[in-house]
């Protein structure tokens, strides 16, 4: 858990530092269609559609580009197809990796997904050889600054969350994967400032990795997130937070 915890808030402190740059639009605009596709394109019906257009807002991408994304998921106006296809593998010392995507081309992305794997110590699984070792969760980040611990897990439980971690700068308030808008709902009633409200898997166990293992995991994780098809990336490692910390700088 705290090799996840860990890296999930170095993966978003890189992640508002991409989207300074424009690099998390592609993954946005894919996840807005998809959401749309599949739930509709009313954003207060569908929930999951609701968290991507609040995402492209947030990394202040284009009206227009929203509205085309959402028309191109429900039919309405010509687009590419994207399909929702999940992966799961190895990586240095065995490290379970549970690899969401979406792509227009599976066996571009298998491809590529094959050959990242293998360049960094690691390997292409079954369908099902990893997927066992990750629950399902909700995940909400809440600046520490300013708030009382006991006070906001009080609250977090009224509203239907299971946990509450101190991590670095913030809080991470834990939900059943089913009630996360609504606990996200319910603390921003209460004015409590949500920076990020997503949906998470959380490894059951994990495995310590440390030196050239440990580079490599984190070069591996590094490279998947940055191909255009994946959409997230998670793992059962934990690693020194010095490393860490080096990787986030």
């Amino acid at each position: 858990m705290a090799g996840h915890s860990k890296w999930a808030n170095i993966k978003f402190r890189k992640e508002r530092q991409d989207a300074k740059k424009g690099k998390v639009f592609t993954k946005i605009i894919k996840e807005v269609t998809v959401a749309a596709r599949i739930g509709g394109g009313d954003i207060d019906a569908n929930p999951r559609l609701r968290k991507a257009v609040l995402q492209a807002k947030q990394n202040n991408m284009p009206m227009a580009n929203i509205e085309n994304a959402i028309k191109k998921g429900t039919g309405e106006l010509p687009g590419v197809v994207y399909e929702e296809v999940t992966y799961e593998g190895y990586g240095p010392a065995g490290v379970a990796i549970y690899i969401l995507t979406q792509t227009d081309n599976r066996n571009r992305t298998v491809g590529e997904i094959r050959h990242i794997l293998s360049k960094n110590g690691g390997n292409l699984g079954e369908n099902g050889s990893v997927a066992w070792i990750f629950d399902r969760k909700g995940l909400i980040l809440i600046p520490a600054e300013g708030l009382d611990e006991d006070e906001l897990m009080l609250m977090a439980i009224d509203a239907g969350a299971e946990d509450l971690k101190t991590e670095g700068d913030f809080y991470e308030v834990y939900t059943p994967y089913d009630e996360l808008d609504s606990v996200k709902t319910a603390l921003e009633e209460n004015d409590i400032p949500v920076e990020k409200a997503e949906l998470t898997f959380i490894p059951q166990n994990t495995i310590s990795l440390e030196g050239k293992q440990a580079e490599q995991m984190l070069r591996l994780m590094d490279s998947l997130e940055d191909n255009d098809d994946v959409q997230d990336v998670f793992a059962n490692f934990d690693i020194d937070e010095t490393v860490m910390e080096q990787l986030g700088a």
